[in-house]
């Protein structure tokens, strides 16, 4: 099934707010993610939870859309994290039913082909955004939840060979190196 993502999913902005070094809160920046959306820090609560209203509290599945700057990325919050709002430097979308996969479609915005897609349709010279718009009328593929999972489960042992592949390579290269020295001794 094909559809537009503004028809399975509520799409809001980030909260505007000045971490003040401790709270109750964790305020999400794209800073505590590395470039493939996966969280890069350990999170410490730096926002006050006074004055913050209930509507930007993160969900469990809520997707995190960085849509500012050059590093366009998707990721999914989970639970386990601390009670987190998300900066404005994120969209944050919430599936409206359990039809779709918040892995999958983090999974989709990060997809080569969509984000080749969004880029081309950013606006602005210095710091290129997307638009909710923008993001709202891209149109999703939604496959059954089976084939969403073995997609998922696609990526993951993919990521893992990537990993195996760099430690291989890491090794090689102290094996090589470790040649070289016992060479010259």
């Amino acid at each position: 099934m094909k559809t537009l993502i503004k028809n399975i999913t509520n799409i809001q902005t980030g909260l505007f707010a000045k971490p003040t070094g401790s709270g109750e809160l964790v305020y999400l920046q794209s800073k505590h993610f590395d470039e493939n959306g996966q969280l890069n820090a350990v999170l410490h609560p730096d926002l006050m939870a006074e004055g913050i209203s209930e509507k930007h509290l993160l969900k469990d599945g809520d997707i995190l859309f960085a849509a500012k700057g050059t590093k366009n990325f998707a990721a999914v919050f989970e639970n386990h994290n601390e009670p987190s709002v998300a900066s404005t430097s994120f969209f944050v979308i919430r599936l409206l039913n359990k039809k779709v996969l918040p892995q999958y479609f983090a999974w989709f915005l990060n997809n080569y082909n969509t984000q080749t897609l969004l880029k081309s349709k950013a606006i602005g010279t210095s710091i290129p955004s997307i638009s909710k718009q923008v993001l709202e009328n891209l149109e999703i593929t939604v496959p059954s939840i089976e084939k969403q999972m073995a997609i998922l489960q696609i990526i993951k042992l993919r990521d893992k060979e990537k990993a195996l592949k760099q430690e291989i390579e890491t090794l090689r290269e102290k094996q090589i190196q470790q040649q070289i020295i016992n060479a010259i001794n």
